[in-house]
């Protein structure tokens, strides 16, 4: 169940991302970006994965480092990968304000730092898939996974949940938006 959850959050993670993708080709095209949505990716990204993903991978990362050292040794140290990640977060909101403040910023240099944070969160989230998440669930026993499991919170995502807060709507209607558009390509496929 523990690992379901972060399966589906990484799953709701890609969505945002490529989301932010879209709006980055958009503006890498000279055109303007919907800003909204971009300030809101970038505010789900800034709450929810700090608030409630990452600690929950803390949980179950602590438990594989007492049950199987080499396997925890191999990830490194996810608690700075994480830290990382918040820190290229930062330097997206930044260049977005620096763009909508008209200051003086290649575009490219927008492009590169906002491209940096999209392949680096899909190289994390691939690591956590492919060599994380099946070390956990090789090593934890069922008393361990009891354990995390009685620590989750009844917070829900406020963008994928049934109740998504306002400020995540927008956002929300260009995720449903995306998914159409794709479903709608792939129909014209086959």
């Amino acid at each position: 169940m523990v690992i379901e959850i972060l399966r589906q959050e990484h799953r709701n993670i890609e969505k945002l991302l490529l989301v932010l993708e879209r709006e980055l080709d958009v503006f890498a095209r000279g055109e303007r970006p919907d800003y909204e949505v971009v300030h809101a990716v970038i505010a789900y990204f800034q709450v929810y994965p700090d608030a409630y993903h990452h600690p929950l991978e803390d949980r179950v990362f602590e438990k594989l480092k007492l049950r199987d050292s080499a396997a925890a040794a191999k990830i490194g140290d996810l608690a700075a990968d994480h830290r990382r990640g918040a820190e290229r977060l930062r330097r997206v909101a930044h260049a977005v304000e620096n763009v909508l403040a008209d200051r003086e910023l290649l575009r490219q240099t927008v492009n590169d730092i906002i491209r940096d944070f999209i392949e680096r969160e899909r190289r994390h989230m691939a690591m956590e898939e492919q060599v994380f998440f099946p070390a956990a669930i090789n090593a934890l026993e069922p008393a361990d996974w009891a354990e995390i499991a009685s620590r989750l919170t009844d917070q829900s995502d406020p963008l994928f949940s049934e109740v998504v807060e306002e400020k995540f709507e927008v956002v929300r209607r260009h995720i449903l938006q995306l998914e159409q558009e794709a479903e709608a390509e792939r129909s014209t496929h086959c």
